[in-house]
């Protein structure tokens, strides 16, 4: 899952409005900015493996550090600590932490059984929804169309910039998520690796684009009093 991960990111700035947009994005997409640099190091293995029918032509076969659930839950458990020793604020620390273990949560979703629930021989789940294409492209659509309204609703554009630079990540996200989808086999498992590296590239973009937004106050919406 590419495109619903960066959903949930999108969604968490109505439970925690004060991270940036490029923060939450971090959580929700941590687990697969640490996995390209444990496969580089060896760390963690996959493979080249085109299956007409599976839609991701990649087999994990060892990733217990980045996603087995016990280490997800300690990465969450890290990363919500780590703001919170930062900004002490407690409700963003724990909507941070959350998202970090949401990617694994959708991950389950998608994946055939290879995501294992710790390091070691342990059992590996995966309900499989990388064996439908139209069922793939319908629950992550639909998961990003609520996500994105979600937070439309909770910022507004400070100027053209909050507006253009949004609405093109927005556009790239999407792309990008179609190409993964239907683009060709990737050449090797270190290309693979770089492109993921790639999206720190977004998590900036996120940054710059929520730099010119802000939140929308509903508390300081003007009231009118009743007739009497």
């Amino acid at each position: 899952m590419f495109l619903g991960h960066f959903a949930v990111g999108l969604a968490g700035k109505a439970a925690a409005p004060k991270p940036s947009l490029g923060t939450l994005f971090l959580a929700a997409q941590f687990l697969d900015l640490l996995w390209p640099t444990l496969l580089m190091l060896n760390l963690e293995q996959a493979m080249i493996s085109p299956n007409p029918d599976v839609l991701v032509p990649l087999k994990f076969t060892s990733y217990p550090i980045s996603h087995s659930l016990l280490l997800v839950l300690g990465w969450g458990l890290l990363f919500g600590l780590v703001y919170w020793l930062i900004k002490k604020d407690t409700r963003s620390a724990v909507v941070l932490g959350l998202l970090v273990v949401s990617h694994w949560l959708l991950d389950l979703i998608v994946h055939v059984p290879d995501l294992p629930l710790y390091p070691g021989d342990a059992p590996k789940l995966g309900l499989g929804l990388w064996t439908s294409t139209i069922a793939t492209i319908v629950v992550e659509g639909l998961l990003f169309i609520v996500c994105l309204w979600l937070y439309l609703r909770t910022t507004k554009a400070k100027n053209k910039t909050g507006i253009y630079s949004f609405w093109a990540l927005i556009t790239f996200l999407v792309v990008i998520h179609f190409m993964n989808l239907f683009g060709p086999v990737p050449p090797s498992m270190e290309a693979v690796a770089w492109g993921g590296q790639m999206q720190w590239l977004l998590i900036i973009w996120a940054y710059w684009a929520d730099r010119n937004r802000e939140t929308i106050n509903y508390s300081s919406a003007p009231t009118i009093a009743p007739a009497v």
